[in-house]
């Protein structure tokens, strides 16, 4: 299970579990919404043993430094013992 966390928007700091079986998220959350709005996109996972443990979507609004200062603040690669890595370009963030 893949834990999504939300940094910004509407539903900062929720979180919720997807069932992605070893696949990488889905880019937007929600994936297929149909109503016009802005989505939250992924913007990095955190790897633990070759498998995805979390993902981090940032509201389409969020500049991508202001997405690492928060996930940073709140700790996740501490709290899942993952590695932050980028999505768009497969590379460690830190």
């Amino acid at each position: 299970m893949t834990r999504a966390l939300f940094v910004g928007g509407t539903v900062d700091n929720a979180e919720l579990d997807l069932d992605v079986h070893g696949r990488q998220p889905p880019m937007h959350y929600p994936e297929n919404s149909g109503g016009g709005r802005p989505r939250y996109r992924l913007h990095h996972v955190g790897l633990r043993d070759g498998e995805v443990a979390y993902a981090v979507y940032g509201a389409p609004e969020m500049a991508d430094a202001d997405i690492v200062r928060i996930s940073d603040e709140r700790d996740y690669p501490r709290r899942f013992s993952a590695e932050p890595q980028s999505v768009e370009l497969g590379t460690r963030l830190h």
